[in-house]
C-alpha cells in the first residue's frame, strides 16, 4: 500500500514556504490581527461600493425591474461624469412623489454647457441627433431646447416613455450623484 504514504515529491513541496501559503494565512486566522484585516477590507468595500435593487422599468432594456447591481462611488472624485454613464442619484425633493433618501438610476445624455431638445421622437444634443441603440422606444414627448447649466447633467431613462427623469424636472445637480453603475450581478429570468 505504498500509494497511501506521502511521496518524496509531496514532502519536498510541503517544506517550501510559498506552497504552504493559503488565503487564510494572509488574514492571520484565527488571531486578532486577521480579524481586524477582514473588518477593514469589509469597511473599505462597503464605503467604495453599494449593492442596489432596481425597482422600476425606467432603464429597460439595459436594466430590468428586480435586477441587482453594484454601484461604485469613487470614480467621480477623480473625473467628471461622462456621457452615457449610468448613475444613481438622490431624487430631486422639489418634485411630488419623492421623499428624502429616494435614489434613482438614469443615463447621462448631456453635460454642462450642452443644449438638449427632443422632437419627432429623437434626442438632439447641441442640435445633433443622437444615435441610441439602448432605448426601448422613441420618446412620445417633446422637450423645448434646454441649456444644461454649470454643475449639472441631463439624465434620461432608457425606457423614455416610462421614466421620471430630466425631461420632467430639468437638469440634475452633479452633487446629487451617489455613484456610477458598475455591473449587474443578478437578473431574474423572464418567465
Amino acid at each position: 500500500m505504498s500509494f497511501l504514504r506521502p511521496s518524496s515529491m509531496n514532502q519536498l513541496l510541503i517544506t517550501i514556504n510559498s506552497v504552504k501559503w493559503m488565503p487564510c494565512m494572509f488574514f492571520g486566522f484565527p488571531n486578532f490581527q486577521g480579524i481586524i484585516r477582514l473588518v477593514i477590507m469589509f469597511l473599505l468595500w462597503s464605503t467604495l461600493t453599494e449593492m442596489c435593487h432596481i425597482s422600476s422599468s425606467s432603464m429597460s432594456p439595459t436594466l430590468r425591474a428586480s435586477d441587482r447591481i453594484f454601484v461604485e462611488k469613487v470614480s467621480y472624485f477623480f473625473r467628471r461624469p461622462a456621457l452615457n454613464d449610468i448613475v444613481t442619484f438622490r431624487a430631486p425633493l422639489n418634485q411630488p412623489g419623492f421623499r428624502e433618501g429616494d435614489v434613482l438610476i438614469k443615463r447621462i445624455v448631456a453635460r454642462a454647457g450642452d443644449l438638449v431638445e427632443v422632437h419627432d421622437g429623437q434626442l438632439y444634443v447641441n442640435m445633433l441627433a443622437k444615435k441610441e441603440d439602448f432605448v426601448t422606444e422613441k420618446p412620445l414627448y417633446a422637450i423645448q431646447p434646454t441649456y444644461v447649466p454649470r454643475g449639472h447633467v441631463y439624465v434620461l431613462g432608457d425606457n423614455r416613455n416610462n421614466s421620471c427623469d430630466s425631461h420632467i424636472w430639468g437638469p440634475l445637480p452633479i452633487k446629487n450623484i451617489v455613484g456610477r453603475y458598475a455591473m449587474r450581478f443578478f437578473r431574474r429570468p423572464v418567465i
